[in-house]
């Protein structure tokens, strides 16, 4: 009986509903990473170059975005931001919150692998007369992002795990519809839990499998 209560947690219906959460899960994450390492990277270059005033308020804002809550972030980005006219769907103010403060941590992460690369990779550059641009595109941001890949990658799976907070604005994604599945009935809590945990756990350890062969291809 117990065999079969388990297995009927998985009717046609449930899978498809499961899946449609994972849809959005993924759609939250690829969108989420791909707005953070564009932001991450500029908002830690811009710290990096130490710019008069500009790096110093960047920095204070990245430090206070960095030093908060993720789940506050979501209910301010959901809840406050209408009442000053911005009205964003869940989906999207998911979106937004997520990019913005894994934006802040990819920053960190940025800068810190900029400050790694020697002094003499820059004098060298310049010395042959490239710009300042093009010493940071073409000579110090290909050695930084080779030594960024393992926390870069652990920090995005940070974010695809931290897409079921979004729970707490309603968000259908995998986690939550998970609860309403297991909420028709207590013999379905251990089967549908032990199945999002096996999708998480295939979801991040692909990311850590790219993680790998980005390592040994730039090696």
């Amino acid at each position: 009986m117990v065999t079969l209560g388990i297995f009927s947690a998985f009717t046609p219906q449930n899978v498809m509903y499961l899946l449609g959460g994972l849809g959005i899960t993924v759609g939250v994450s690829i969108i989420s990473v791909i707005l953070s390492l564009i932001f991450g990277s500029v908002v830690g270059i811009i710290q990096f170059e130490r710019l008069p005033y500009f790096s110093k308020f960047v920095g204070t804002i990245n430090n206070i975005i960095r030093n908060l809550p993720l789940l506050l972030i979501i209910f301010f980005v959901y809840f406050a931001l209408p009442k000053i006219g911005i009205h964003l769907p869940i989906f999207w103010a998911t979106v937004v919150a997520m990019s913005t403060f894994e934006s802040a941590m990819l920053a960190e992460i940025v800068r810190g692998g900029l400050e790694s690369i020697d002094i003499g990779q820059f004098e060298g550059a310049r010395a042959n007369g490239l710009s300042n641009m093009q010493t940071m595109i073409y000579i110090i941001l290909p050695q930084a992002y080779k030594k960024m890949i393992p926390p870069i990658i652990s920090q995005l799976i940070s974010l695809v795990k931290d897409t079921s907070l979004a729970m707490g604005i309603v968000l259908a994604e995998m986690t939550y519809r998970s609860q309403i599945i297991y909420a028709q009935n207590s013999t379905y809590i251990i089967p549908v839990l032990v199945a999002i945990t096996l999708v998480y756990f295939v979801l991040n350890y692909g990311l850590s499998l790219i993680a790998r062969w980005a390592d040994h291809k730039l090696a």
